[in-house]
């Protein structure tokens, strides 16, 4: 027996294996991605005046060390300004070392240095070598 045709009068549906425009596609149909090329995109400098606190960084080393452990506001805003006074420290420090030696640019050896010079002993000493090891990352992953 033949099955009835429907009544298309005007329009006859005719399929030509290309996929039509807006066809619905169900979750399970996704489009797939296009692979962008790999190419390392460099992050803008944020403006001095922009940079309000080291607070997340402290949670973050914090939470590694003592998990248990969280810190006041009080405490995260002394803690913020002695690394902001330390930071300014060396880095006055380091343009000092490169201005005596008739340089514009401050170099790795100068921030080192002053970092010798600004803390004491063994902390000092903790600090080059924690310094080192992050420049040495750097230079790897680049």
């Amino acid at each position: 027996m033949a099955e009835p045709r429907s009544a298309h009068t005007s329009e006859e549906i005719v399929d030509t294996g290309e996929p039509k425009e807006a066809e619905c596609k169900s979750p399970e149909q996704k489009t797939p991605k296009q692979k962008t090329p790999v190419r390392r995109q460099r992050r803008r400098r944020r403006p001095a005046d922009d940079f309000a606190s080291f607070a997340t960084y402290f949670r973050r080393v914090l939470k590694r060390v003592h998990t248990g452990l969280s810190l006041s506001q009080e405490a995260v805003s002394v803690m913020d300004s002695i690394v902001k006074d330390i930071f300014e420290r060396i880095a006055s420090e380091a343009a000092r070392l490169a201005r005596s030696k008739k340089r514009v640019t401050i170099t790795y050896e100068d921030i080192q240095t002053s970092v010798c010079l600004l803390l004491p002993g063994k902390i000092g000493k903790f600090a080059v070598s924690k310094g080192t090891n992050a420049l040495i990352k750097y230079i790897l992953c680049e």
